[in-house]
């Protein structure tokens, strides 16, 4: 019998990382694919060194295989060591216990990116990871309320001589955003260098400690505040979010080529879909494309960047931001899709990190629309 590499890849398809809920191959795991006659060589590179699953995975591919082709093929199936990610050659001046920093971004406003970055954070501090996140929507700050902490005024501590900003948490989630100074009624009308400042402030000045990763919720278009954040710390990779509607894709264009210009050159961890599609809570099967269809898929396929989940319509979504108890702490499908999205973002950072120095800071003298322009 005869098998062909696209009848093996098909196979490893149906092997789903349970921790991610994603097959092997869509995560990259299946590294190479070798066949001699009967003979089927298999390598698999797992993203991180000390995954439990990799000899329940590896069995899977056996069964699976063997299954599938025939009991006559001869399967070698190799686990492969990754490589070590690479570690900073200097210690970051600014937010030294933070390993990774992850700008959540949007070209249009109205897009859902705060609820994504929220409901994102609080689903890496539940895996686990130490988190922080940082409202840097100056004029708009909706984090508090997302977090159900908008009574909470932050402390200040005294440390190295210098007094610290102690950052609110909940849900595992350490926070900071301006909506804490200002009342909530009130417009913060501030001009472009007091928005930086109010934001370098919440960054250099508070007591964010040791971190695994640190998410940043800017606020959507492209402005001052995005080159603050470039210039004031080594941003690891930038997400952005979109619906799947042709007037926000494009601005989300505008915004990936903004972190991907040479004189900023953030990498560009993934896209995901917000507003996918609407789906009745009485109807869990029928999805009603409002916005169209696939157009963040499409994207990323065509920019060649990672699409990290698409997020439905769902009214527990929308009640759940309101109340302050997101929707990724309940047991939904919808919190399922930020939990996916999540695995395949901590992927992604971690394949950065493996194949790549960490971010310089950007370094700008004068802002001239001709410093940016690709």
């Amino acid at each position: 019998m005869q098998i062909s590499k696209d009848e093996v890849v098909e196979v490893l398809k149906s092997i789903v990382h349970p921790s991610s809920g994603v097959d092997i191959v869509s995560m990259d795991i299946v590294t190479e694919i070798k066949i001699e006659k009967k003979k089927l060589f298999l390598e698999l590179t797992f993203p991180s060194v000390n995954d439990p699953l990799k000899s329940s995975i590896k069995k899977a591919c056996e069964v699976a295989l063997k299954d599938r082709l025939s009991d006559q093929v001869e399967i070698d199936i190799q686990i492969k060591t990754p490589l070590k990610p690479v570690v900073p050659k200097v210690e970051r001046e600014i937010l030294p216990g933070v390993k990774n920093i992850i700008a959540v971004a949007s070209g249009k406003g109205g897009v859902g990116k705060s609820t994504v970055a929220t409901n994102l954070a609080i689903a890496f501090a539940h895996s686990g990871a130490k988190v922080g996140l940082i409202d840097a929507d100056i004029f708009g700050p909706s984090i508090p309320k997302m977090l159900g902490l908008e009574n909470e005024r932050p402390s200040v501590i005294r440390k190295n001589d210098k007094d610290l900003i102690v950052p609110a948490e909940r849900f595992g989630v350490k926070a900071l955003s301006i909506g804490f100074f200002v009342s909530p009624e009130d417009a913060t009308v501030w001009r472009g260098p007091m928005a930086s400042n109010a934001l370098k402030q919440l960054i250099s000045d508070a007591d964010w400690g040791e971190l695994d990763y640190l998410f940043v919720d800017l606020p959507p278009g492209t402005s001052d505040i995005h080159l603050t954040l470039v210039q004031t710390v080594s941003v690891t990779g930038a997400i952005i979010v979109s619906t799947p509607q042709a007037v926000a894709l494009a601005d989300a264009v505008k915004g990936i080529n903004m972190f991907q210009n040479k004189t900023i050159n953030v990498p560009i961890l993934g896209l995901i879909e917000n507003m996918s599609w609407f789906t009745p809570e009485e109807l869990p099967d029928n999805k009603y494309y409002i916005f169209g269809k696939n157009g963040c898929s499409e994207l990323a396929e065509k920019m060649n960047i990672p699409l990290l989940g698409q997020i439905p319509i769902v009214q527990s979504v929308r009640e759940g931001s309101d109340l302050g108890e997101p929707v990724v702490l309940k047991k939904q499908k919808v919190s399922e899709e930020f939990k996916s999205a999540a695995e395949k973002l901590r992927i992604q950072v971690l394949k950065r990190n493996t194949a790549s120095q960490p971010t310089e800071r950007v370094k700008i003298t004068r802002h001239r629309f001709s410093d940016f322009k690709k």
